[in-house]
């Protein structure tokens, strides 16, 4: 199996486990110290902040032309973003350790840097439960938990979260954003914390992807009671929530997203159209170079006939759309591919769940959930903390 198979494949245990699913083994962990800049992947202004890093991206059209597009951050930003990343840490143990190792420094970069141009960023790290722990689970021999608390992922990001509010909000917006285990962290975090209390007016949105955060049949809302469903990128006090699958591979009856319990569905929010159903292009980052770590997903060739170029991202105009759909009792975020044999840019790209050279449709595009439409959610963003700011006058 692979080590992309595992990944994916570790997701619903993370989230299990983040959620409570597992038995607390041992006495509470010691908690951290998030006064401390160590503490935190990503800190706008502070050394070491780990999202301020290149973002530059080559912008390929269908004709094969290319050009360079540069980013730049707004240190000085009216609002704020607090992510929570999804699973990936190497570390050893059952929980990752407080140090920011290749994985948590490459998330950043794919799914929260680029956030930077619209508002001040908050990441912290947090003790997740591990890949290593993960692999060794879904293989049948799972590690020792003796002494391992699961509720130390949450009490981080709770912990995390309640040192920002006090130290560093100031009476600014917010949008919280996470993937996959991240996004079940912050699903606890605004259910107990945030829904329906007085911190609410400070968020601006959530943006939960990769997850099946449940709705009620035929409401905006579901197991968050007063945080509806975004329709429109004017609308704050909302959720953008979404898992993406391919229109040729739509989930099978085994997939762990895309469906909520009884008499709910799962939330499906297009950030390329946020109208209930809007279809909509996606303005998509890339990583550029082997996107999915991998041997089994082979580098995508931009251009053919050409080499691939040297900056981090690739944006690919006209290549990717989609919209929600509810199709065989699931709802979730359909995208198409526009692939033309005749034009010279690529046909097609990485995302996909892959061992042995098969593809895992139960997982659908979750390794790419955010790259897919990053663009389209930076400006939604944007046009959030205009909305937002105007309501505070």
């Amino acid at each position: 199996m692979s080590r992309t198979m595992l990944r994916a494949l570790a997701v619903s245990a993370a989230l299990a486990m983040a959620a409570g699913g597992a038995q607390a083994q041992g006495p509470a962990s010691a908690k951290n110290d998030y006064s401390k800049p160590e503490t935190w992947l990503c800190w706008t202004g502070k050394p070491g902040d780990a999202c301020a890093i290149d973002m530059t991206t080559t912008v390929v059209k269908a004709d094969g032309s290319e050009s360079v597009e540069a980013f730049k951050a707004d240190p000085k930003a009216p609002i704020d973003c607090f992510y929570v990343y999804p699973t990936v840490s190497n570390d050893p143990g059952v929980l990752s350790d407080m140090h920011a190792d290749a994985e948590e420094l490459g998330v950043v970069k794919a799914q929260l840097a680029r956030f930077g141009s619209k508002c001040r960023i908050y990441a912290p790290l947090y003790r997740q439960f591990t890949l290593t722990a993960l692999r060794a689970r879904m293989t049948g021999k799972p590690m020792d938990m003796t002494g391992v608390r699961a509720e130390t992922t949450y009490d981080d990001v709770l912990d995390a979260w309640n040192y920002y509010l006090a130290h560093e909000n100031k009476g600014r917006g917010v949008v919280l954003i996470g993937h996959s285990q991240g996004s079940g962290l912050l699903t606890q975090l605004i259910a107990k914390e945030i829904d329906g209390k007085p911190v609410q007016a400070k968020v601006v949105s959530a943006i939960l992807m990769g997850t099946r955060l449940p709705l009620d049949k035929g409401k905006d809302t579901g197991l968050f009671k007063s945080i509806p469903l975004c329709k429109s990128a004017s609308q704050t006090g909302c959720v953008i929530a979404y898992a993406s699958f391919r229109d040729t591979i739509p989930p099978p009856a085994n997939s762990l997203f895309g469906k909520a319990g009884e008499n709910q569905i799962a939330a499906c929010a297009n950030p390329a159209n946020l109208a209930p159903g809007g279809k909509g292009e996606f303005h998509a980052y890339l990583s550029n170079g082997a996107q999915i770590a991998s041997s089994s997903a082979p580098t995508v060739t931009w251009v053919k006939g050409k080499p691939n170029p040297k900056t981090p991202f690739v944006s690919v105009p006209g290549l990717l759309s989609g919209q929600c759909v509810e199709k065989n009792g699931f709802s979730y975020l359909e995208v198409h591919v526009a692939g033309n044999p005749a034009d010279p840019r690529t046909d097609d790209i990485n995302g996909d769940v892959v061992a042995g050279g098969q593809v895992n449709a139960s997982w659908g595009l979750h390794l790419i959930d955010a790259n897919l439409a990053m663009g389209n959610l930076v400006d939604i963003v944007g046009a959030e903390s205009k909305a937002y700011l105007a309501k505070k006058k």
